[in-house]
């Protein structure tokens, strides 16, 4: 599903959050099966022994939470999971459940053992996700008829199902909902060869010939995101056609993600000027995040979810208890000459 233009959209080539456009190729794209699904091979391994488990009980599958960042495929394998379980799949969202009574809509149309797919659970309001517990303990749901001295409270038993919710801010859920899942999952960023291997599994369902260079170009780049390692496969095809070319070879996918401006390491024209900022305007830091904030004129939460998490995990940047800090590598990528009295990601100086 779709996340809300105010919901930290970055309508960059590399932005983990999916687009409308990322939407209507996930329905070509989009594996069937924990087979065809590439990655992610322990939890694969384990979600298959848990299906094949409740369906030789003829039970529903435990309910399952799939945490960790945008663009990993916790929709993806929701629709595996109904698919191998052989029932139908349900999706809706967090904000998309405004009140109880959508809520006891979407419950009531549920069959045996169907799965229910919540995106961004973690944005449930209060008042759903304690109608939620019974639903997803005892299925069962609590009808409030009447008003005042006259509200009857009529009980209504559920079919078993199986929820499955996905969110990008664990911290964000509470401990009781939390506890209500019997599997939790965290999905972690791709190796560059597992990517390759998504590039070119699309590649063939998009009937564009691409050079294991190429895909191999694509999948450094995509910052270890499948979602990304699809859009760059998009873009790069859109250059190849323009150009007359039948396939991408490695010529064209570099000039592709040149003209995108992604660079070497993957990153991106605002990567480059979050580091650049601390870097020029602030001495390398230690600087706040507020004053990130005003300096780059976006949300501080933006900053936190969305650009950091790549900048860390490259060694790019270092967050300290006085601020963020930008690294030697940061000086080194941005051609920056490095201080004497700069730290490194470690907190150590370096020279």
């Amino acid at each position: 599903m779709a996340t809300k233009p105010s919901e930290h959209s970055r309508e960059t080539a590399v932005g983990a959050n999916s687009r409308d456009d990322d939407t209507r190729f996930d329905l070509t794209l989009r594996p069937k099966t924990l087979d065809e699904y590439i990655g992610q091979r322990k939890h694969k391994d384990n979600l298959k022994v848990f299906v094949e488990a409740a369906r030789k009980r003829g039970e529903p599958l435990d309910h399952i939470l799939f945490h960790g960042p945008p663009g990993l495929g916790k929709t993806t394998l929701a629709h595996i999971l109904a698919n191998e379980l052989g029932v139908e799949f349900h999706s809706t969202s967090g904000p998309a459940i405004e009140h109880k009574g959508a809520l006891a809509g979407l419950l009531t149309k549920l069959g045996p053992r169907d799965v229910l797919f919540i995106d961004e659970i973690h944005r449930l309001q209060p008042i759903i996700e304690e109608n939620l517990y019974p639903a997803i303990e005892d299925f069962r749901i609590d009808i409030v008829t009447g008003d005042g001295p006259h509200a009857q409270t009529i009980p209504l038993n559920l079919h078993p199902f199986t929820l499955v919710a996905a969110t990008t801010r664990t911290a964000l859920l509470t401990s009781p909902l939390r506890s209500r899942f019997g599997i939790e999952i965290h999905l972690d960023f791709y190796p560059p060869e597992d990517l390759a291997a998504i590039v070119h599994r699309s590649a063939r369902l998009l009937d564009i010939a691409i050079t294991d260079d190429a895909a191999n170009e694509l999948a450094t780049r995509a910052r270890g995101t499948p979602r990304i390692a699809n859009r760059l496969l998009r873009r790069a095809r859109d250059f190849a056609d323009f150009a007359n070319q039948t396939g991408i070879d490695h010529a064209m996918a570099t000039h592709a993600l040149a003209r995108l401006d992604i660079d070497a390491a993957g990153l991106d024209d605002m990567d480059r000027r979050f580091l650049r900022v601390i870097v020029e305007h602030y001495d390398g830091g230690p600087v706040g995040i507020e004053t990130l904030a005003a300096a780059l004129a976006e949300p501080r939460d933006t900053l936190e979810d969305v650009y950091e998490p790549f900048l860390l995990r490259q060694g790019f940047l270092a967050r300290t208890p006085r601020g963020r800090e930008a690294t030697r590598r940061a000086y080194e990528h941005l051609g920056v000459p490095v201080p004497t009295a700069a730290r490194g990601g470690q907190g150590k100086l370096f020279g």
